[in-house]
């Protein structure tokens, strides 16, 4: 009766220090990276389907603007080859090498958004306006998405290097931190946009 009553005592222990080890935060917090990174791959998702339709519309309006076109279909099929899984959130090449696609999709849709300049009648094209504000929201919901994943990654990378779930993190996952998104060099910078429109 006496081994009864010491186990019933040692029990509770034994389970409040195992928790205090990380053994349901860390899965936790990183099902919360993955499913931020979700968020993320679904906004970029959301502009790569929206860009066909503006290329297509922009065409229309602007022939001669061949070049600026054709960087941007390339630029959206480099983007697509580059993939990035929920596993491989822990490489730094990996993350950086998906990071630097989107990036430069990103700057290539710039002077394709910025064409009405040149071509007046576009900004009258409710397709064109339509698909240019689409664009516009879908790029404020990336920076979100992207936020929200640092933030999440932060938590995780903070949960599994502190005690006590260091502990755990280490011994029952083997964790590993996550790599975030950084800015793109030269983010600092505002693109140059010039369509040789000048005579």
């Amino acid at each position: 009766m006496t081994g009864l009553r010491r186990f019933g005592l040692v029990a509770p222990i034994a389970a409040l220090s195992l928790a205090g080890c990380g053994l349901n935060s860390v899965p936790t917090a990183e099902e919360n990276v993955n499913a931020k990174w979700a968020n993320v791959q679904s906004e970029y998702q959301r502009r790569s389907d929206l860009i066909p339709n503006l290329v297509e519309t922009v065409k229309g309006y602007a022939k001669q603007e061949s070049t600026v076109l054709a960087q941007v279909t390339e630029a959206r099929a480099n983007a697509g080859r580059v993939t990035l899984s929920a596993e491989d959130l822990d490489d730094p090449a990996k993350v950086r090498a998906f990071n630097d696609a989107q990036n430069r999709l990103t700057q290539a849709i710039i002077p394709l958004q910025r064409l009405q300049e040149a071509y007046p009648d576009l900004k009258s094209n409710t397709n064109f306006l339509t698909l240019q504000s689409q664009i516009e929201g879908t790029e404020n919901s990336i920076l979100v998405a992207r936020r929200d994943y640092n933030e999440a990654v932060q938590s995780y990378n903070t949960r599994i290097r502190t005690f006590p779930d260091a502990i755990g993190a280490k011994i029952f996952y083997g964790a590993k931190p996550k790599v975030p998104f950084e800015a793109a060099s030269g983010a600092q910078d505002a693109p140059k946009v010039d369509f040789n429109t000048a005579g």
